[in-house]
């Protein structure tokens, strides 16, 4: 059953918040002058019900799973390096893992599913739902139970006793997937949301616009909702991100939003339960053109625009320490009383 993610979500403390302020209006410096950071030291009294917050744990999951419509040839790289970047994961070779140790993150890999069947690993959990997700533009990608799975996975994934969460994605033909999700959910045009993703040439653009437009056309009608948009178009570890970030929100915890494939759980996320929204922070820009617009059309602002594409949530980890930065120079920075500085 799904009615869990109907649940309504508390919002961030708005004394909290208050105070905050308060003191970012007496801190050593020009009101403003600190720009973005400002605000981020805002928020996150507001998360954390505190004028004075701090970020010093935080949790990484990379959710993991394989799309059947990786098999109509619309990703330049093969399906079987799903779970070949499952194991550089649990090796620590990959981006996201060599950002995780840097921050001394709480870490873990969850298999949704892969095509090719997966050893035990280290720093991987396996809860398998099928070899994949099936081929979208010729039926729905899971069945009902798989989804509803997917969703209680990705929810129970987010661990106690952190501050904030970061959700990663892995699996060939994702985003092609995201793509379509956001065609589905913002009636955008195949050309528009189609993207290069891992490097395919113009022939491989055109058959991946081409089964977006296939699939929304079986799957989409005026009255189709998110739940069965997220169904029939998804893939295993999108459901699962869109069930951590509805969960991390409903336990009073932030999540950093990656690129452009966390992006389309967050949308997803934010049409199923509204009130998720103010718990979510967006940390990059992707260079997939669409991305862009489908920030604006949830009203985020991004922390960072660098070209990035990799997904995994390394975009998030990146931007970690400008969080810390902005929570650091909120929490140590002298008053004007404090420092006898004079104001006029």
């Amino acid at each position: 059953m799904t009615e869990w993610i109907q649940n309504k979500v508390t919002l961030p403390c708005a004394e909290s918040r208050r105070v905050g302020q308060e003191r970012q209006n007496q801190l050593t410096k020009p009101q403003g002058s600190l720009g973005r950071l400002e605000g981020l030291a805002i928020h996150f009294a507001g998360f954390q019900k505190t004028p004075l917050p701090s970020l010093q744990h935080f949790a990484v999951r990379v959710f993991a799973a394989d799309h059947g419509i990786a098999r109509a040839g619309v990703s330049a790289f093969p399906q079987s390096v799903t779970a070949e970047m499952v194991r550089n994961f649990a090796a620590g070779g990959a981006a996201i893992t060599v950002l995780a140790r840097l921050h001394h993150a709480d870490f873990a890999v969850i298999n949704l599913g892969t095509a090719e069947p997966m050893e035990l690993l280290p720093n991987v959990i396996n809860s398998s739902l099928g070899a994949g997700t099936h081929n979208f533009s010729e039926q729905a990608a899971m069945s009902p139970p798989q989804l509803e799975s997917a969703l209680r996975i990705g929810r129970d994934s987010c661990p106690a006793n952190t501050q904030l969460f970061i959700g990663g994605e892995m699996g060939i033909g994702n985003t092609t997937s995201a793509a379509a999700i956001y065609s589905a959910m913002l009636d955008m045009p195949a050309e528009l949301s189609v993207g290069r993703g891992t490097g395919i040439d113009h022939a491989g653009l055109i058959r991946k616009q081409r089964c977006i437009e296939k699939a929304l056309a079986l799957h989409v009608h005026a009255d189709t909702g998110p739940q069965e948009i997220l169904r029939c178009l998804g893939g295993f570890e999108i459901a699962a991100l869109v069930g951590a970030y509805i969960g991390c929100a409903q336990r009073g915890m932030p999540s950093l939003v990656d690129g452009f494939i966390c992006t389309a759980a967050a949308l997803l996320a934010c049409r199923l339960n509204p009130s998720v929204k103010p718990w979510l922070l967006f940390s990059h820009c992707s260079a997939e053109a669409a991305h862009r617009s489908v920030l604006r059309s949830l009203d985020a602002l991004p922390l960072l625009d660098l070209g990035l594409r990799l997904g995994e949530g390394s975009g998030a980890a990146v931007a970690i320490p400008i969080i810390q930065a902005a929570l650091t120079l909120h929490r140590d920075m002298a008053t004007f009383a404090e420092a006898g500085v004079s104001v006029a």
